[in-house]
């Protein structure tokens, strides 16, 4: 007999997700680390940037209370010192919930390094010397790193990762932000905030490329009113690192050759964590530094899965956790197993002003074959936003004419990471507009811009 029913090779939000749910279905689980417990997302992604963006927010606030009415006494300063404290706190109290929470379900914490040897065998390198496990179901669950670029290598000093970021010891003046997805836009956002001058490079033609054109241009305009610089469809080609920083050189239609800079974070994307795993023992298959899955997450080795940023985009926690719980139960032949389907994984940029958007764009809808109905409400028309003082934004819905079907949805302003559930759920529950027209959303809330995009897309809006 096997030692466990089920072993989970890290503990992320992937990892320790199927590690629970295999020990809810009765399973013996055990789950091998070499970190900490939460994985990058929540010790050094997710939650701490997250973190120091809300502090950023609150100063932000801060510096433009009086137009609310709100007198403080002299010019709010910022404490990086002390935001980069609070943000260390929070992911150290989430760790050690996460701690608990195995705990809680009996599920064996193993600190080190895993490795398959085939068929069921995992060999472990701990602190004590190596030890050899076996198992019939073994989940792949160890993330992905950021990918590096040549020339561009971190030192921690002048060039940093999101890491070095999350715990600056001083607020560079200059800054260069070489990525313009979810993670370089962030951090472009939290530094340009709190008071240093931010260069944003992007090689694609606009920033968040993966995001609604429409939104993403409405970001751009908002990123530069802030007092970024960006530099869309540029590359650098250069990187010459010197005691003060850093001089870069960039090629592309933006009239920026180059510049000097305190520091350069690279946010270029991620890589799966692949190596060392022992996977030339097996059957996995590996494409572009991912681990190649079926819908299930079985790769092609019998009893082995991989879930989460190693097995590919998006590269989401929460896409991560719910495929860590269809992994299990598929293995372990739960009735209702269901797989994710990624085309409901929402998608969320906790810049300011925030972006989400689940489901497909305007243009990727038409290039399905699909005919559309497309709705736009300005958030400059809602009283709660207005009420806010935050009224730069829009709620974006795409509609197959002919069957009502929400295909997308697409939004940018205040707190809309929060407001596109209302819109996950619906396309979960298979609503048509008519569902969403009939539902009544309260007054005065910003989730009546959801209502408004909707009455517009079929001709019906009442407020814009």
């Amino acid at each position: 007999m096997s030692d466990y029913q089920v072993l989970v090779i890290g503990a992320g939000p992937g990892g320790y997700v199927a590690a629970i749910r295999a020990a809810q279905l009765g399973a013996r689980v055990a789950i091998i680390e070499a970190d900490e417990p939460g994985g990058v997302c929540l010790n050094w992604g997710c939650i701490p940037t997250k973190t120091l963006l809300h502090s950023a927010d609150l100063y932000r606030a801060a510096c433009h209370g009086a137009d609310a009415g709100l007198v403080l006494e002299g010019t709010p300063r910022f404490d990086l010192g002390v935001a980069v404290g609070r943000s260390r706190a929070v992911a150290s109290r989430l760790n050690q919930g996460v701690r608990g929470l195995l705990r809680r379900n009996e599920v064996a914490l193993i600190a080190g390094h895993a490795r398959l040897t085939g068929g069921g065998g995992v060999v472990i390198d701990g602190a004590a010397g190596e030890r050899t496990l076996s198992a019939e179901t073994i989940i792949l669950a160890t993330g992905a790193r950021p990918r590096m670029l040549p020339g561009l290598e971190p030192d921690g000093e002048v060039v940093w990762t999101a890491r070095e970021a999350m715990t600056p010891k001083a607020l560079p003046e200059r800054l260069a932000v070489i990525g313009g997805g979810a993670i370089g836009v962030e951090f472009a956002s939290f530094y340009a905030a709190i008071g240093s001058k931010v260069t944003l490079i992007e090689r694609a033609d606009r920033m968040l490329p993966q995001e609604e054109a429409e939104i993403s241009e409405r970001l751009s305009r908002a990123l530069e009113t802030q007092g970024i610089t960006l530099c869309t469809g540029t590359q650098v080609t250069g990187c010459e690192r010197h005691d003060a920083g850093a001089a870069l050189s960039l090629e592309g239609p933006s009239g920026l050759s180059g510049g000097q800079f305190d520091r350069v974070i690279v946010a270029a994307g991620i890589t799966g964590n692949v190596e060392s795993l022992g996977l030339e023992h097996t059957s996995v298959e590996i494409d572009r530094g991912h681990i190649v899955t079926d819908a299930w997450g079985a790769t092609a080795e019998p009893g082995v899965y991989a879930i989460g940023d190693v097995a590919g985009a998006p590269w989401l926690a929460h896409k991560a956790s719910h495929e860590g719980v269809s992994s299990v139960e598929h293995a372990l032949g739960t009735p209702g197993a269901c797989p994710v389907d990624p085309s409901a994984i929402p998608a969320c940029t906790y810049c300011h002003p925030q972006v989400a958007s689940v489901g497909m764009s305007e243009a990727a809808a038409q290039a399905a074959g699909h005919e559309v109905r497309v709705g736009r409400f300005p958030l400059s028309a809602n009283g709660k936003a207005l009420a806010m003082g935050e009224a730069d934004g829009l709620a974006k819905t795409v509609f197959d004419v002919h069957s009502g079907e929400l295909l997308g949805a697409h939004l940018i302003g205040p707190d809309v990471t929060e407001l596109i559930g209302a819109f996950v759920v619906g396309r979960t529950l298979e609503t048509t507009e008519v569902e969403l027209m009939h539902s009544v959303f309260p007054h005065p809330t910003l989730s009546e811009s959801l209502h408004e995009s909707v009455l517009n897309a079929w001709g019906r809006g009442l407020h814009a």
